[in-house]
């Protein structure tokens, strides 16, 4: 036993105690002299009333000290054998059981050997489930399993589920083996089916002939050729522009044969309207939606082209009262639809009407509730019905028309929206377009444009302590977000805070531990600009500028106004005030963007995009039932880039999620069509994921939804583990999307929602409990006594299991029972 102390310095109580139960072991504890500081702090909070340090302290003490340690001694262990899903939870929960501070390598091992049994069955109910889970865990941060490493995980989660004897991790193995020789096979398929796609396009377009030849095909003059193509009668198949200006146009030969027998016609009608094809008359599909009236877009919504529609167009700036003229209009209506851009909003909708005595239904991406004789629905823009005709219809956002992801959604609901009197609602900025759609639809416009109700104004630049209670931090990702939560909770100050990543459940209960003051300050993305009501009075931004995917960039006058409109809430507030936080730019340009007037629209063509009519019509009519070469026919041939009326939307992830699901076999045309509409992330190798489903699907295998994952205790969850837990929230969202449209695919439905409920419930937590945490530790401090630094690790990190199908719920802070191994 060696002691640093100097010899002739006095021993202070804790010194004498802690020597005095060392003799007791004499040199078997090994304390090296880089431990010895450290452990004589712990001995000094485990000193009796007679200052006497029993041997059981002195051993719980040790262990405290050297458990940083045992855990990094396990990652490193595990990741020398490629056991990339230990995680440093796992290692901490391991070493945190462990009461002999002499513990050996092996000790160790087994302490987190069993750590990871307890995990797998927290997982899930079945091997497959937590094997799936753990991949995808595995998959997000771009780690892919081989061979000898899917063997050791099979084997860890095969014997947390019983006995290998049993077949477990040959089932695994086998399914793994099964998987693999499926992927494969797809990617290769794939790959065969989308060469030949493209060849085929290829040798379309080389087939295709000048204007120059037209006279000879159609036994025409030039001069009738040139007026039939003004005309728009001669669908033309490609346009280029040379370096020096003049336009080419290209002729498909085989859609010219089609028409010859209308030309005798065409010469006795040398001016007028053309005829608009009719979609449903086979001998129409020359032209078709030439291809599926893509270029006659508005067409296309028979029903509402059989109503003689009302636009009532509502525009002012937020906090302007848009919506209550248009929900009193859609409450007194015998039927009506409401289209909000979110499912949150959609819900307020819909609650709306019910508190008007209203019954309604809701119908969004992966969720319904039906209400008997309900002749309301509240839905997202993407659900609009278009078959059946209401009296009054809402469509809120409508400035959502220019956004390039979503903005041909929009499109749709306004021109098909089956609607005898459509209310449209939306910032000031969206009335040039409104009105264009309006004019290729033949409906007459009203326009309606209301006032701010309440003054705003903007402030001084805030330094970060200087924000008080109602204050609303807008950031403009969910890093600079949780960040920014950090360094508030680090002040004692309660937050909550909202992004997107977030459900709409959390969203809402975070805004309303805001509105209902149990937070002080709200930290929030550009998400607030849409969807929640919020009782704030400063809007202060972190910064003015913000990247949207593509660049970064100067926000606009359109988001400055929707974001800072969001101060000064009416009733609540007698003003609102916009601010920037100090160092995040200058107040100057906040104020010139609030007093700006609308920003010009150079582009008056709205978005538009196929959906499944049309992707069946152009499939007919190019004979092929390959989903990558329709959409790439559609982008390339259909619409083309410079047709005076529309514009083609983004249709790359559309394209790529065909693209891959062209070696899946046994899905038809629709059903590829419905998964290429699937909202995932590709960040989050959703395409990859979204085939696995598919192929399952295909093979007549149910589709099992995914899991949540390890939850760790609320208070001690780490940021990756927060943001782990969304993404798979997002998977969730995906799954119940595709079981609402393929039920018997996606059975377990109950289960996903569940999977969803504990999420949102975890989530939930994280945010909340931690900020109650702080604003505990900061009323300690205030009376005099604080948390020793390090005594999470005394207490050793925990888990809460949250409850699955059939499980007793666990309150926090209760240690979840360990289930027994399966027989």
């Amino acid at each position: 036993m060696t002691n640093d102390i100097l010899p002739d310095a006095p021993l202070s109580p804790a010194e004498r105690a802690l020597a005095a139960a060392e003799a007791l072991f004499g040199d078997s504890l090994a304390i090296t002299p880089k431990e010895r500081p450290n452990l004589l702090r712990q001995a000094s909070r485990r000193l009796d009333a007679d200052n006497t340090l029993s041997a059981d302290a002195l051993l719980e003490a040790l262990c405290v000290v050297r458990r940083k340690n045992w855990a990094s001694q396990l990652m490193n262990t595990a990741r020398r054998a490629g056991e990339v899903w230990v995680t440093k939870a796992d290692t901490q929960d391991a070493v945190a059981g462990i009461t002999d501070p002499r513990a050996n390598a092996d000790t160790l091992r087994t302490a987190l050997n069993d750590t990871l049994t307890t995990r797998w069955q927290e997982m899930g109910d079945t091997p497959r489930q937590v094997l799936e889970d753990v991949r995808a865990d595995l998959t997000d941060t771009g780690l892919i399993l081989s061979a000898r490493q899917f063997d050791t995980l099979s084997r860890s989660i095969a014997q947390a589920f019983g006995s290998v004897d049993l077949g477990f991790e040959d089932d695994l193995r086998l399914a793994e083996e099964r998987r693999a020789r499926e992927q494969a096979d797809i990617e290769a398929r794939a790959e065969e089916r989308r060469a030949r796609e493209m060849a085929r396009l290829n040798a379309w377009e080389d087939s295709l002939i000048s204007f120059d030849e037209l006279p000879g095909v159609l036994q025409c003059s030039r001069r009738e050729a040139l007026r039939w193509v003004a005309e728009n009668r001669l669908p033309i198949a490609r346009r280029e522009t040379r370096n020096d200006g003049i336009e080419l146009f290209f002729f498909d030969p085989v859609e010219l044969k089609k028409i010859r027998s209308k030309l005798t016609e065409w010469r006795i009608k040398s001016s007028g309207r053309p005829e608009v094809l009719d979609l449903g008359n086979k001998a129409g599909n020359a032209a078709i939606a030439r291809v599926a009236a893509l270029d006659r877009f508005a067409a296309h919504f028979r029903t509402a082209r059989a109503l003689k529609r009302r636009i009532t167009l509502v525009t002012g700036p937020t906090n302007s009262g848009k919506s209550y003229t248009a929900l009193n209009a859609l409450a007194a209506a015998e039927s009506g639809l409401a289209l909000a851009p979110l499912r949150l909003l959609a819900h307020e909708f819909r609650e709306s009407l019910l508190n008007r005595g209203v019954p309604a239904s809701l119908a969004t991406g992966e969720e319904r509730i039906e209400v008997p004789g309900a002749r309301h629905l509240a839905a997202t823009v993407e659900m609009c019905p278009f078959h059946k005709p209401v009296d009054v219809a809402i469509i809120d956002e409508a400035q959502m028309l220019a956004d390039p992801d979503r903005g041909a959604a929009w499109t749709a609901a306004i021109m098909g929206v089956p609607a005898r009197h459509l209310f449209i609602l939306g910032a000031p900025d969206c009335i040039p377009l409104v009105k264009r759609i309006a004019e290729l639809c033949d409906d007459p416009v009203d326009e309606i444009h209301l006032e701010r109700k309440s003054p705003l104004r903007t402030g001084a630049p805030l330094a970060l302590s200087e924000l008080t209670t109602g204050d609303a931090l807008i950031a403009f990702s969910r890093r600079e977000v949780l960040d920014l939560r950090a360094e508030l909770m680090a002040q004692g100050r309660r937050v909550a805070v909202v992004y997107g990543a977030l459900s709409p459940e959390v969203r809402r209960a975070e805004a309303a531990r805001f509105n209902d003051g149990k937070a002080d300050i709200l930290i929030a993305t550009d998400a607030i600009g849409m969807g929640l009501n919020l009782s704030i009075r400063r809007v202060i931004f972190s910064a003015l500028r913000k990247f949207d995917g593509r660049q970064t960039r100067d926000l606009t006058s359109q988001e400055v106004k929707q974001i800072g409109g969001r101060a000064g809430r009416y009733g609540k507030h007698e003003e609102g005030i916009v601010c920037i936080l100090a160092g995040g730019g200058s107040p100057n340009f906040v104020r010139q963007m609030l007093a700006a007037p609308p920003e010009p629209i150079t582009e008056l063509r709205p978005l538009v995009q196929p959906d499944s009519d049309i992707v069946r019509v152009v499939a007919e009519e190019i004979e092929s039932d390959s989903l990558y070469g329709v959409l790439t026919r559609i982008r390339r041939a259909v619409l083309r880039p410079d047709d005076p009326n529309y514009r083609l939307a983004d249709m790359e992830q559309s394209l790529e999620i065909a693209a891959a699901l062209e070696g899946v076999e046994g899905l038809d045309l629709s059903a590829r069509w419905t998964y290429a509409m699937c909202p995932i992330d590709e960040r989050d190798n959703g395409i990859q994921r979204l085939t696995a489903w598919a192929a399952d699907h295909a093979a007549g295998r149910p589709v099992p939804p995914p899991g949540t994952g390890r939850l760790p205790h609320p208070e001690h969850a780490s940021r990756e583990e927060l943001e782990r837990a969304e993404k798979r929230h997002k998977r969730l969202v995906a799954w119940r999307w595709l079981a609402l449209r393929f039920a018997d695919a996606y059975p377990a439905r109950e289960n996903a929602e569940i999977n969803t409920a504990i999420l949102n419930d975890w989530i939930e937590q994280v945010l909340r409990t931690q900020s109650r945490m702080r604003e505990s530790q900061k009323q300690q401090r205030n009376r005099g006594f604080s948390r020793p630094k390090n005594a999470r690790s005394e207490r050793g990190p925990q888990t809460h299991s949250f409850p699955k199908k059939g499980r007793k719920t666990l309150s926090l802070g209760q240690k979840p029972a360990k289930r027994a191994r399966r027989k």
